[in-house]
């Protein structure tokens, strides 16, 4: 292994620049699930498992797969010491050789995005093929990049997600699913010397029609 490859590159970056997390989940996942009947959940890059441990304190059977051991084996520790164990569970994949099977009442990828090769069109499409009848799938994505940016990044804006590609990816119809919501939103964000700015995302969030 290289450090040129995804897997070396994230566990690099979980070794040394996200060693920590706030401890809190996505403020779109808590918008979103709040209102949802706890059942299978499935996170997508779930990091150091805020979101998927928030998802199991609501009640739900969360899964977070990241291509990070470093990442899920920290967040298994704050699952088990928090009693949560056996309702938050994450395993170490590298999503671009598949998912798990089953399908999944919730289905969440938050900034799926990645500096080295991710094959997130086909990772998006594949998560969408696991959403349960009446179940729900939320992305969150990077769709504009913050004034702190580096030249390279700023020089690829276009290839950032659109609202359009998003539903592109995920191979959607209104035959098969409901758009609650595709628009981009914005946020207050901090750069890392502390300026503030308003961030550009795209937020999708369908459920699948029943059968």
């Amino acid at each position: 292994m290289t450090a040129s490859t995804p897997r070396a590159f994230w566990e690099d970056v979980y070794q040394t620049r996200r060693a920590t997390s706030s401890g809190q989940p996505s403020a779109a996942l808590v918008g979103v699930a709040s209102g949802l009947t706890p059942g299978r959940a499935l996170d997508l890059g779930s990091s150091n498992g805020d979101d998927v441990i928030w998802l199991a304190q609501q009640g739900w059977q969360a899964l977070g797969l990241d291509i990070s051991e470093t990442a899920c084996g920290r967040a298994r520790q704050k699952a088990e010491a928090l009693g949560l164990g056996e309702r938050a569970k994450f395993e170490a994949r590298d999503l671009s050789q598949g998912l798990p099977e089953g399908s999944f009442d919730l289905v969440t990828a938050f900034f799926l995005q990645s500096p080295v090769d991710l094959a997130r069109d086909a990772i998006l499409r594949a998560a969408a093929d696991r959403v349960a009848p009446d179940g729900h799938l939320l992305i969150l994505a990077h769709a504009a990049p913050p004034p702190w940016a580096s030249d390279e990044m700023k020089a690829r804006a276009h290839e950032m997600p659109t609202v359009q590609t998003e539903l592109d990816a995920i191979g959607y119809t209104p035959q098969h699913w409901l758009q609650l919501k595709a628009e981009i939103v914005h946020r207050d964000g901090k750069g890392p010397d502390g300026t503030v700015a308003e961030l550009q995302d795209s937020f999708i969030l369908l459920q699948r029609r029943a059968a």
